[in-house]
């Protein structure tokens, strides 16, 4: 089976990652705007234009992990009968952990819409360690895995996996401790995702499947 004999459906691999980055993204930047201090800013009563920017973050949150749940499902149909079951075991625990913690920290950070509620301190710091101490800690594995089951059946160019390496390897060890390290992860879900939009085409699959 040649390289990219079995990519089931790069395309929609493609759309989905894209569609993921850009929610992820915009949310986070919106939630580091309207909360810069993170948990350490939870003593702070937030204001309207503070809360409104939460709302549109945890809008965009379902969308996000809806998305990324698609990216990781055509990601692992693109492995195919190729891939290492322990590898993608950790890369389909580690993905759907992601996006139980995503929810998980969104439903927490929904304290801070409360106007009666002045100090929303539990919810927002539960809600910033559970995104950025456990659930980048997954992304992080999420990374590794993918990035190895791509470098293992060829079909992520060498610099993309040393790329996914770098990123797992920093979002496992400084996690968000460093502002805006979250994007960390959308940032490389965008470049996986344009990489396979732009780098796959139907010709290439056709010959090496017939092979």
């Amino acid at each position: 089976m040649g390289k990219y004999g079995r990519l089931g459906t790069p395309r929609a691999a493609g759309i989905a990652g894209v569609v993921f980055a850009l929610l992820m993204a915009a949310a986070m930047i919106l939630v580091r705007i309207a909360l810069p201090g993170g948990a350490g800013g939870a003593e702070v009563a937030v204001d309207a234009g503070q809360r409104s920017a939460v709302r549109t973050a945890l809008a965009l949150l379902p969308f996000a992990g809806i998305a990324f749940l698609w990216f990781m499902g055509a990601l692992r149909e693109q492995a195919g009968e190729g891939e290492d079951r322990f590898v993608s075991t950790v890369f389909l625990g580690s993905g759907l952990v992601f996006v139980a913690m995503l929810f998980g920290s969104a439903a927490a950070a929904e304290t801070v819409l409360d106007e009666r509620q002045q100090d929303a301190s539990f919810g927002r710091h539960f809600a910033h360690i559970l995104l950025t101490t456990y659930g980048l800690r997954m992304a992080a594995v999420f990374i590794f895995t993918t990035s190895t089951i791509g470098r293992r059946l060829g079909v992520f160019p060498r610099p993309l996996v040393v790329l996914g390496y770098l990123a797992g390897l920093t979002l496992l060890v400084v996690g968000a401790d460093v502002p805006w390290t979250e994007l960390v992860f959308p940032a490389w879900a965008l470049i996986v995702s344009l990489d396979i939009l732009l780098g796959r085409r139907p010709a290439d699959s056709r010959p090496a499947a017939a092979g």
